[in-house]
């Protein structure tokens, strides 16, 4: 299966160094970039070729738009008339959506709409993923697999994905703020920063693997740590007079919103 991933920036360097890493034969992957250099450089780290992107996509059973959303119109225009029929489009592109682009594509092109996070980077990332209406079960798959080279996958409806976005999407960028945060109050307690930052992350990436390898819920994890009378007890207190569950709330429908209007028209 050959693949042409369009995009030379992080996400799809990130995707075309993991479809290596996961045992794709280098020689079915093309990279394309606006800058040619830049696609080079990408294509020789990984050992993959280099193209435009319309010698890219006549050969490509599947195509991965990883472009960002305000370049996506003219990236289609170009590559219309080289999309091979039959071929699978997955763009990774936020605020794009199905119906965007398979008015765009060629008739009756198969389109699935992917959001994944940076965490993709070491291969722990998050995609939601959504097909479009030519889409079949198989070339679903298809795209799943190819997602789930650079972490989890979940599949669900089209009209979900701005929600996506908002937890997921956006979410790496909330956890580092509050890792920021804690490192800074380490700090302000006396804390060398290089103390506080191990302490900081090791008890993140503790926390996180709890929550997924004993399946309990948050609340009752909390529960667990914040004894009556205590010092968990004590800081929970002052982050909710601070109003800080709220303002994680309003802050993901403020991240959904943006998303909304950022997606074009598909017309």
């Amino acid at each position: 299966m050959s693949i042409a991933v369009l995009g030379a920036g992080v996400m799809g360097s990130t995707l075309l160094a993991a479809l290596v890493r996961s045992g794709h034969d280098p020689g079915d992957l093309v990279v394309s970039d606006r800058s040619s250099g830049r696609a080079e450089q990408v294509a020789a780290e990984h050992g993959t070729r280099a193209a435009a992107s319309t010698a890219a996509v006549e050969t490509a059973d599947v195509v991965v738009l990883a472009v960002k959303p305000q370049d996506m119109a003219a990236l289609i225009e170009e590559i219309h008339d080289h999309v091979r029929p039959h071929a699978l489009v997955v763009s990774i592109a936020a605020a794009i959506s199905t119906d965007y682009l398979e008015r765009r594509l060629p008739e009756g092109t198969s389109v699935v709409r992917a959001m994944p996070n940076t965490p993709a980077l070491v291969d722990q990332g998050m995609s939601g993923m959504s097909a479009g209406r030519h889409c079949t079960p198989e070339q679903l798959d298809q795209a799943r697999a190819l997602l789930e080279s650079v972490g989890r996958v979940i599949v669900l409806d089209e009209s979900h994905q701005d929600a996506v976005t908002a937890i997921s999407g956006s979410g790496p960028a909330y956890i580092f703020y509050v890792v920021e945060a804690m490192i800074e109050a380490g700090v302000l307690l006396g804390l060398p920063r290089d103390t506080a930052t191990e302490l900081v992350v090791q008890t993140l990436y503790g926390a996180a693997t709890m929550i997924r390898e004993t399946g309990t819920h948050p609340t009752v994890l909390r529960e667990q740590v914040s004894s009556p009378g205590g010092t968990s007890v004590a800081a929970l207190r002052a982050l909710e007079d601070h109003k800080v569950r709220a303002a994680f709330l309003t802050a993901m429908e403020a991240a959904a919103r943006r998303s909304r209007e950022l997606s074009p028209p598909a017309g």
